[in-house]
């Protein structure tokens, strides 16, 4: 059984405490907020060096707002304990750096909230393409504005999820890249951009992003040489288009996905990763300062 306690009770906080409740090999032993209002079923501590003297405690998840992740972050390895840290590692690539130099001294282990890897359509889009030769990757990932969201821009929030998935899915390094922005409603950040790269194999992508859009969209598509793909985040639904005739036709096939929620399988997998040492496919701390070099210009 992982002891495990969770820092930072707001929306995505929530997320974890109520997702680890359904696994079995979790206990939670604890939860930390100086300013949460809820009631939980278990303690709620106001203090996080509190929480770290009080309790026994395995692992942590971070879901705190980015620029608090490295100070959380220090603090819970100083007392040797493995990390869930929700993406992206940190507001900075040298913060990144700093917890990633700190886990390594202390060989804990840490993974990094990319979900998306964990969506059942996108494990299998890769399926699906695997042995094909891609030609490019396109996603989209629009939607309206989340007051919530103050203390990043959308490059930081939502386009690391989207730069993690081009890496992951094509399993290819990004050689060069253009990113275009603006900010139209956010007080602070930018809330509009597209981005466009290069990348080994000659393999082209963009994503589209922004906190304008009315709707949620989340869409991923991958041509390849033999077919086209269009991957819905959302529903977890795959579609192929192949057989290209000269006249424009071609033949649609639903591609079967075992659904599932994505955080349940990215929580089951960190619980294993502590218990047995297995690593997941979860995003290291690595790939998230990979990202955040991305994003950073």
């Amino acid at each position: 059984m992982v002891k495990i306690a969770i820092v930072g009770m707001g929306v995505m906080g929530k997320n974890h405490y109520r997702v680890l409740q359904k696994i079995q090999d979790a206990k939670i032993v604890g939860l930390c907020d100086p300013v949460a209002k809820d009631e939980f079923s278990h303690k709620l501590y106001r203090d996080l060096d509190n929480m770290l003297d009080t309790i026994s405690i395995d692992s942590i998840i971070i879901a705190t707002p980015t620029f608090l992740h490295k100070d959380v972050a220090m603090r819970c390895m100083q007392k040797n304990i493995h990390l869930f840290i929700e993406k992206p590692v940190a507001s900075t690539v040298i913060d990144g750096e700093i917890i990633l130099q700190e886990a390594e001294k202390r060989k804990l282990k840490v993974a990094v909230g990319h979900i998306e890897r964990f969506n059942p359509v996108v494990q299998a889009l890769k399926n699906e393409i695997k042995n094909k030769e891609i030609y490019s990757i396109n996603i989209t990932r629009i939607g309206p504005f989340p007051p919530r969201i103050a203390d990043v821009g959308i490059l930081t929030d939502l386009s690391v999820h989207d730069i993690d998935l081009i890496r992951f899915i094509s399993q290819k390094s990004i050689s060069k890249k253009s990113i275009f922005k603006s900010k139209k409603i956010h007080n602070h950040h930018e809330d509009n951009a597209i981005l466009s790269f290069a990348m080994e194999n000659d393999i082209v992508a963009s994503i589209t992003t922004n906190w304008l859009t009315p709707f949620k969209k989340r869409k991923v598509e991958v041509a390849c040489k033999e077919a086209y793909y269009e991957a819905d985040l959302m529903t977890q639904e795959l579609l192929e288009y192949s057989n290209f005739k000269v006249n424009n036709s071609f033949v649609i096939r639903n591609c079967f996905v075992k659904k599932s929620e994505p955080l349940f399988d990215e929580l089951s997998s960190f619980i294993n990763y502590i218990k047995t040492g297995q690593k997941p496919i979860s995003a290291t701390i690595e790939d998230s300062i990979e990202t955040l070099q991305t994003v950073c210009e």
